[in-house]
């Protein structure tokens, strides 16, 4: 039996439900609304003292980070197979899923506080830093200023420009690893299609998709195309998203894209 908590604005949780989806594994849904603050509570911090979300419980086993999971459900279920056959593919594919983990998702995560959780978490009531620092969950003062910064200064606070490029310069990786074929790494979806996807998708739901249409990124465009295209597509990325979370990012995207489009130069 597989339970998997998560939440809808998660790229990670979105990329495990992907995989997942792809592997046709089914699961048991545990929704933790990580905009209320239920990532705080004893009973989930006791799943994840991280807390943070997506975490898989395998038959009473909890199996934590995105990316780990996915491996996970690779070796146990190794029917319908997201990771290529040869150890020189699987590395490219490691490649990437490193690189998301590393830097992709640290932007993203950059760019979605400073574009539109900021305002959600304002309306809800932030408190005082020092108790927003309380809800720090091991991730130190300086992780916690940074995101205080990004709440109260949005695209203005420090390093924010840096982020944004460095979400544009993957596109840019994304746009020459498909010169040759309709997916990154092999002739087939693999995981690494399945990694990128949230952080593309995260671009749309934000109505930016001009980081990529016009003839920015052609190949790009093409293979989102092909990614939307999936049965899988909708079920795990768009259909656990709320209607009313859905529209207010799609509208705080769109008021900062003049914004956004500066930072990128």
């Amino acid at each position: 039996m597989l339970d998997l908590y998560h939440h809808g604005s998660s790229a990670c949780a979105a990329k495990v439900r992907l995989a997942l989806a792809e592997k046709q594994l089914l699961w048991s849904s545990h929704y933790v609304d990580i905009l209320a603050g239920e990532q705080f509570k004893p009973a989930f911090l006791r799943i994840n003292p991280k807390g943070v979300v997506p975490v898989l419980v395998h038959d009473g086993r909890i199996v934590r980070e995105s990316t780990v999971i996915c491996e996970y459900a690779e070796e146990v279920f190794p029917a319908h197979p997201i990771y290529p056959d040869t150890p020189w593919e699987r590395a490219q594919v490691r490649i990437w899923t490193k690189a998301v983990d590393e830097e992709l998702h640290p932007a993203c995560s950059t760019i979605t506080y400073v574009v539109s959780h900021r305002h959600i978490i304002l309306r809800n009531g932030v408190g005082d830093f020092e108790q927003f620092l309380k809800n720090s969950t091991g991730e130190g003062y300086a992780a916690r200023e940074r995101k205080w910064r990004w709440i109260h200064e949005g695209l203005a606070a420090p390093g924010v420009g840096d982020q944004v490029r460095l979400y544009d310069g993957y596109l840019r990786q994304m746009e020459q690893a498909l010169r040759d074929r309709d997916w990154l790494v092999t002739d087939r979806l693999t995981m690494a299609d399945i990694a990128l996807a949230p952080y593309v998708n995260r671009l749309a739901t934000f109505s930016m998709h001009d980081m990529w249409v016009n003839e920015r990124y052609p190949r790009v465009a093409d293979w989102f195309r092909r990614m939307q295209a999936r049965p899988t597509f909708r079920s795990a990325l768009l259909d656990w998203l709320p209607e009313p979370l859905r529209v207010e990012m799609a509208e705080h995207g769109r008021k900062a894209w003049p914004e956004m489009r500066a930072l990128l130069g």
